[in-house]
């Protein structure tokens, strides 16, 4: 499931916010109380003050006379890396997407929600080339911090940022793309560069999904034929938990072709359809439809835009593991199954192709999304996740920006090349720190 720093009812064009009249205005008086500070999740809770500028010289007014600045999104990060003494919100900023049919982008607001944004594309006969798992996330958070689908072929949602426009630490308006000397470093930045604005994407045609839920696979086949289950559709999804024999849930996205058949079939990999997952009134009233071809931007997200997405009330963890090592990762976490699953909701597993952005979970290497959505009990989760870490850090599990981890910046240091590159670039265009914050301190720069 995803994460990013992020207000999970922000629309493309609304100027509607969760949580509205607690939001602070930029110029306004009214302070936001502790309910509204807190992120989508409820695990954490803002110290900042919440300011909605409406205008882009507003952003670049507050960023200018700021001490300490951070973007905030729709709130689906699980930890304080948008954290500041002053958060921006740009939900009343225009979304304003624009087309470029030669170059084959879209540019958007960054606040924008990529399910209206999907909808949009579509509508237009275009496509992004993948979606999260919540279609409530924001396009500047969400590539800020490396967030991803699914499928062998699919990178991270990062991966398809072709240029960025932002307000950088001296209140100017910058515009970046791939030509950018640093432009690698620069797209998940962890808001560390300035406040986003505007985020350039690639765009294709538009195309049809199909998703068919199936159960009855065992760890044991997972394990053994783990290439030809991930590789079993356009986007593949495993859902379970880990101290039983058969893993709860297979979902797979088919891209519709004309050879596509009228029923998706899995038994070559030991699994028979989910009929409870099936189209009906059993099925989950937030999750997208099952057993039905629609087009990518209803399918390719799990849960609905207009429903509130996953249990609501939890706690998300996640590691980037190197395809390579990832039967001995699945192994190992399967020797303390129990204890995971005394805090666990679900864990899912997705692939995610090799990209070239240097805090990238997905940087340089295929990687294994290993996503544990555990209960809101903070206590019983970390009482586990140390246990995680020591099996998959030493794997090269890298862990999502946005989400519950313990691990620190000399943990974190080793599995991230470009690191000191990407430090410099940071002290090259935020010499004052202005985008800093404590979690940029402790868990990256280790300053």
């Amino acid at each position: 499931m995803d994460a990013e720093p992020a207000n999970s009812h922000n629309t493309a064009n609304s100027h509607n916010t969760a949580n509205g009249d607690g939001w602070r205005r930029a110029g306004g008086e009214r302070p936001t109380t502790g309910a509204d500070r807190a992120n989508w999740a409820g695990n954490y809770t803002y110290s900042g003050v919440i300011v909605e500028p409406e205008s882009l010289d507003e952003v670049r007014a507050i960023v200018r006379s700021g001490r300490r600045v951070r973007a905030l999104g729709t709130r689906h990060s699980f930890n304080a890396l948008p954290d500041s003494e002053t958060l921006v919100h740009l939900g009343r900023l225009p979304s304003d997407p624009v087309v470029d049919a030669e170059r084959g982008t879209v540019t958007v607001g960054s606040a924008t929600r990529y399910g209206d944004l999907a909808r949009f594309l579509h509508e237009r006969g275009l496509a992004l080339h993948n979606l999260g798992s919540l279609p409530h996330i924001s396009v500047g958070g969400a590539t800020a911090t490396g967030t991803h689908g699914s499928g062998d072929d699919n990178g991270t949602l990062s991966s398809a940022v072709a240029g960025l426009q932002l307000v950088t630490a001296d209140g100017d308006l910058l515009e970046v793309d791939r030509e950018t000397d640093g432009f690698d470093g620069m797209v998940v930045g962890l808001g560390a560069f300035g406040v986003v604005t505007r985020v350039t994407l690639e765009v294709r045609p538009t195309f049809d999904i199909r998703q068919d839920a199936f159960t009855g696979v065992s760890w044991d086949r997972l394990i053994e034929d783990f290439d030809a289950v991930m590789s079993a559709a356009y986007s593949v999804s495993v859902l379970t938990r880990w101290s039983a024999d058969v893993i709860d849930h297979l979902w797979l996205k088919t891209l519709v072709t004309e050879s596509t058949p009228d029923l998706i079939d899995a038994t070559h990999l030991g699994a028979v359809a989910a009929p409870t997952w099936e189209l009906s009134d059993e099925q989950p009233s937030n999750l997208t439809p099952f057993g039905v071809a629609r087009p990518w931007s209803e399918l390719l997200p799990h849960f609905r835009l207009d429903t509130t997405p996953s249990a609501g009330e939890e706690i998300q963890t996640e590691y980037l593991v190197p395809r390579s090592r990832i039967r001995e990762a699945l192994r190992s976490l399967r020797l303390i199954g129990a204890r995971i699953d005394a805090a666990l909701l679900i864990t899912e597993l997705r692939t995610v192709a090799a990209d070239r952005l240097w805090l990238s979970g997905a940087f340089e290497h295929d990687v294994v999304g290993v996503h544990f959505t555990f209960v809101p009990d903070v206590d019983r989760v970390n009482a586990v996740v140390p246990a995680i870490e020591e099996i998959l850090l030493p794997l090269g599990g890298r862990p999502h920006w946005g989400k519950h981890f313990l691990a620190t910046a000399p943990d974190l240091g080793p599995l991230y090349p470009r690191l000191e590159q990407w430090a410099a670039l940071v002290e090259t265009y935020d010499p004052r720190g202005v985008f800093r914050n404590r979690f940029i301190e402790e868990r990256v720069l280790g300053g």
